[in-house]
């Protein structure tokens, strides 16, 4: 019998200070133990299904009941759901696509860090001897990095469920993930927009309907950061994608053939519905927002497993801090409405 087969599972295990139920399960099991073996490829939790025969996905996919055969299965339960909900947090337009770094605490205080340099960033002329160095001042932030914790309250009876599919399941847990992507994402820009409480929101600079000519001025004004970043409501992306130099035949064959959007000077172009309307943003991602996160997704598990599924609430907590200042710019196109 494999150990696998043998390890003792219950909801404690959720509770380890820093680490995931995956982690705790690696350090009873770990992966490295199975190299060379049909089990290869397997991380520690995903053996414990294969242990009690549940099938989250494709065909045959199991029940919902099926978690719930004996307590040791139920304990499962929880890290499904986790999971389910971080596909969902993983999708096409999320917070970490415009951070440049992801800081992970173990707390809900958390203050940063700003760097900034003396002078004109600009002044590139060499130094002459004896003479004193630029400087690039790093020092902590006053204020504290606002965490706010996103997410949903899962309500239904285990009878509601018990006979669903998995795979079907995973679908309305993956919707809950997405939603608290696009919260995650709002918050982001309203740290771009608004400040993050140590640093004010960035210049916008005013204009109609876009056009090229304002985005080699935004490309100048982030100068010597790059352009490499676009964020954009609907109604602005509507209008961005008028623009004549945007339209060319093989960005047209790459957004008919991919779904990606043209890319303005190269840049990635981000669609954030919940954004202000006639407001486009620039950033230089290497180096304009810092994502914190406060562990990563975070379940009632002793409600889903002890009451399974009866109001489980599903959570993520995350903030944003600026970095550089000059790093973002913004296009206010009202005027054109």
């Amino acid at each position: 019998m494999a150990y696998y087969e043998n390890v003792s599972l219950e909801k404690g295990m959720y509770s380890a200070p820093g680490k995931s139920f995956t982690q705790v399960l690696e350090e009873l099991d770990s992966s490295e133990n199975y190299r060379g073996t049909v089990l290869e490829g397997l991380d520690a939790y995903q053996r414990q299904l294969k242990r009690f025969g549940i099938r989250v996905s494709g065909p045959g996919s199991s029940s919902v009941e099926k978690f719930f055969q004996n307590s040791s299965s139920a304990a499962l339960f929880p890290e499904y759901v986790a999971r389910a909900v971080a596909q969902g947090l993983d999708g096409e337009a999320k917070a970490e696509d415009i951070a440049a770094t992801v800081t992970m605490i173990d707390a809900m205080d958390y203050r940063t860090i700003s760097a900034g340099a003396d002078g004109e960033r600009h002044d590139m002329r060499p130094v002459a001897e004896t003479a004193q160095l630029p400087v690039t001042k790093i020092t902590t932030n006053a204020g504290l990095v606002k965490l706010r914790k996103r997410g949903r309250m899962l309500v239904s009876s285990y009878e509601a469920l018990r006979f669903q599919k998995l795979d079907l399941f995973t679908v309305t847990l993956r919707q809950i993930g997405a939603y608290i992507a696009a919260a995650q994402m709002g918050d982001a820009v309203s740290a771009l927009m608004d400040g993050d409480g140590s640093k004010g929101g960035i210049q916008f600079v005013s204009g109609g309907t876009p056009n090229y000519g304002d985005f080699i001025g935004l490309w100048g004004k982030l100068s010597p950061y790059r352009l490499n970043t676009v964020l954009a409501g609907t109604k602005a992306m509507q209008k961005l994608l008028q623009v004549e130099e945007f339209k060319d035949a093989q960005a047209g064959m790459n957004f008919q053939g991919t779904g990606k959007l043209c890319t303005p000077l190269g840049a990635k172009l981000i669609h954030v519905p919940g954004m202000a309307e006639d407001k486009i943003i620039v950033l230089d991602k290497s180096c304009a927002l810092e994502m914190v996160k406060a562990g990563g997704v975070v379940t009632e598990y002793d409600k889903l497993i002890d009451r399974q599924l009866e109001r489980a609430a599903i959570t993520v907590t995350s903030g944003f801090a600026r970095i550089f200042e000059g790093a973002a710019a913004g296009l206010d196109c009202a005027a054109g409405s």
